[in-house]
């Protein structure tokens, strides 16, 4: 990993040296979608040094490259000019799957070489920005549920999208046995992940017909939010050597539970080595800085709840009795809340943010979660609610999360928190973006109307 100029000059002279003419870049649109291209080794060494351009399409279409009409930032007003994307040679990996071919992650610039503000990456940076100058050095780590099926792009297409085949049938959470039944596919998700740099703390089967979760090891936040990103199109591209697809999608079936995407978050010190959220000298109890931490969460996920349920179809995850929550709410280990506090040793002290699915732009959510937190900080919020005990479906506490996306993006557009954090021009372009994909929703006949309405009305 290149950390200075003297790693940056050493990842330029190994591509110089090397055999290999093409490495592959990419950069994040505004869904968390990477996008990018390969590149002639000369055209590389050209674009380490200067940047190189990608159409700025990038964040004037949705994920179907159907192109905003409601964008201020580019459309056919603007005629589409090439964005700026300056490569961080600190990402540097090597791809496993396409014989180790070099691979590297951009960051959206201004003309005048300043961050772009509708980049995610960018976003991020900022916002880790404001908590080292706090102080402070968030460290996260995200975990993922995906169901894989037995099925192709071409397969699935032909089928209109309907009964996918599982890969396996039945529910077997942690089970043992399932994980021998695809042993190849399972095993190459471990190993070459692990060679692209994105180790896994933990994996395995969940409930559902060919749902697994992995947890991936914790980082300090931009390095974190790189891994998750990477890992969702990593995982789909080993998937798709063992003729299996990967869905990442918050809620595939309404019968079965959805995928999340939970993030966990800690605040350490500016080295590095000290987690500020343990309480050494009562390790059961809350510090007052994680619950100073915490009430910001808590206040601000209402109005900001659309990086952590990005879609229309995030929100049939977000209800009673499939493991998400459906209210601003914290507990103690406790699965059923939005917010869940886990008191372990010194180094696993955290925060789990449950709100967050699979579905989710990983910079955007880690931005969110941290800079609401560094909201309490700043603020002085104290942690007012109690911790629910049990269930917290059975209890009317904590402000109601929106119900789906349209409402959810209102709250955001009128959220001057939102604001406050992440600027006027991304917040803009964010919301506009997401009354788009609803009215998108609204627009298309779904197969549940046509089998309510066809014949009978």
């Amino acid at each position: 990993m290149a950390d200075d100029k003297g790693d940056t000059r050493r990842v330029i002279d190994e591509i110089r040296r090397s055999s290999i003419h093409k490495i592959k870049v990419a950069a994040t649109d505004i869904d968390g979608v990477l996008r990018g291209k390969y590149l002639h080794r000369e055209k590389f060494l050209v674009a380490a040094d200067s940047g190189l351009g990608l159409c700025n399409v990038v964040f004037g279409w949705d994920s179907s490259d159907a192109c905003y009409d409601n964008s201020r930032y580019t459309g056919w007003h603007t005629g589409y000019p090439d964005a700026l994307v300056k490569l961080d040679l600190a990402t540097y990996r090597k791809i496993p799957w396409e014989t180790r071919l070099p691979f590297f992650l951009g960051d959206f610039e201004g003309h005048n070489g300043e961050p772009l503000p509708l980049c995610p990456r960018q976003l991020l940076k900022k916002v880790i920005a404001t908590a080292q100058e706090a102080g402070f050095r968030p460290k996260c780590g995200m975990e993922f549920e995906w169901f894989n099926f037995k099925e192709t792009p071409q397969s699935l297409a032909e089928k209109g999208y309907l009964s996918p085949e599982p890969l396996t049938p039945g529910m077997f959470g942690y089970s043992i046995l399932r994980t021998g039944l695809h042993a190849s596919y399972f095993s190459d998700l471990i190993d070459q992940l692990e060679d692209f740099r994105i180790p896994l703390e933990g994996f395995h089967t969940e409930t559902g017909p060919g749902v697994l979760e992995a947890a991936l090891l914790f980082s300090d936040a931009l390095e974190a939010a790189d891994r998750a990103t990477l890992f969702k199109t990593a995982v789909k591209e080993i998937a798709y050597r063992h003729g299996i697809m990967a869905s990442f999608m918050a809620k595939w079936n309404v019968t079965l539970p959805g995928c999340s995407g939970h993030l966990h978050l800690s605040l350490w010190n500016e080295l590095g080595d000290k987690n500020l959220f343990y309480n050494n000298t009562s390790p059961e109890k809350m510090n007052p800085l994680l619950k100073s931490f915490l009430a910001g969460q808590m206040l601000c996920l209402p109005e900001i709840l659309p990086f952590f349920a990005p879609n229309v179809n995030s929100y049939k995850r977000l209800v009673e009795g499939f493991w998400a929550p459906t209210r601003a709410t914290w507990g103690l280990d406790n699965r059923t809340t939005a917010f869940r506090v886990i008191m372990g040793t010194e180094k696993s002290t955290r925060i789990e943010v449950r709100a967050s699915g699979a579905d989710v732009n990983p910079y955007l959510a880690i931005a969110a979660a941290i800079a609401s937190g560094l909201y309490g900080l700043k603020k002085g919020l104290e942690l007012s609610d109690k911790p629910v005990m049990g269930s917290a479906y059975r209890e009317e506490r904590g402000v109601p999360l929106s119900h789906n996306l349209l409402e959810a993006t209102m709250r955001l557009s009128q959220s001057k928190i939102a604001r406050e954090f992440f600027g006027d021009e991304f917040v803009d372009h964010f919301v506009a973006t997401r009354l788009w994909e609803w009215r998108q929703f609204q627009d298309s006949v779904t197969n549940w109307e046509l089998k309510r309405y066809f014949e009978i009305i």
